[in-house]
């Protein structure tokens, strides 16, 4: 029974042969670019001189502008002034409310800026292991062809001599392709997922920069003025 299964497996895996792996791989290649590129967009999309955006916000904080600062911080398009956004939103109710609010809101952002990274980084970790497996294939058929029996006839037996070392080194090389296109494809994913993620560090390490002005501000001795903000929407009922 376990003779027949091996066998099932190997004539399965023979008739495949290596070239659905390259296939596999050439899409998953396709989708890495896809995801590399809209990152990159992404990314510059948002982006902003953050040492100014606090040099503006500590100026308009100080002169008790708090609806400036807070205009101002909603013309940017920057991660980190979406989080100082929410902190001035519940600036009136103390600094403890704020930096719950920043808190959350970065961590709102964070998801933003890591979607599709989970992606670059399974297809880098695995793309090589698929790569490997064509390569097993390959080499499975090369000794299918090493151990088949001589023919019977004479003829027949010079026919697979001939053909028999080309056919060989055609698996024993596609076998190698399915390892290279593997690492084609795993090396350009690893280091998109890696400068991503020490751009994300970057952006997080900017929020909190900039979050720390306003907590300090709200930690003063002089509270921000609650009238400079713009006031809630009025609640329904009696």
């Amino acid at each position: 029974m376990r003779t027949s299964l091996i066998e099932l497996l190997k004539h399965a895996l023979l008739d495949l042969k290596a070239s659905w792996v390259m296939w596999i791989l050439l899409g998953l290649s396709v989708v890495d670019l896809i995801i590399i590129i809209e990152r990159a967009l992404f990314l510059r999309s948002i982006r902003d001189d953050v040492p100014k955006l606090a040099a503006e916000l500590d100026a308009l904080l100080r002169a008790g502008r708090v609806r400036e600062a807070l205009d101002r911080m909603k013309a940017s398009r920057s991660a980190e002034a979406a989080v100082v956004v929410a902190g001035l939103r519940h600036s009136d109710l103390g600094p403890a409310s704020a930096e719950k609010a920043m808190a959350g809101a970065q961590a709102l952002q964070r998801v933003r800026l890591e979607r599709g990274l989970a992606v670059l980084g399974t297809v880098g970790n695995n793309a090589p292991f698929l790569g490997l497996l064509g390569t097993v294939i390959g080499v499975i058929e090369a000794f299918e062809i090493l151990g088949r029996p001589a023919d019977v006839a004479a003829a027949a037996a010079q026919a697979a001599s001939a053909l028999a070392p080309q056919a060989i080194m055609s698996s024993i090389a596609e076998a190698l392709v399915a390892t290279a296109v593997g690492l084609f494809v795993a090396i350009p994913a690893v280091a998109a997922f890696n400068w991503y993620q020490r751009r994300i560090q970057t952006v997080g390490a900017n929020t909190e920069a900039l979050s720390n002005v306003l907590l300090a501000h709200l930690a003063a001795e002089v509270p921000l003025d609650a009238g400079a903000l713009p006031a809630p929407a009025p609640q329904g009922g009696a």
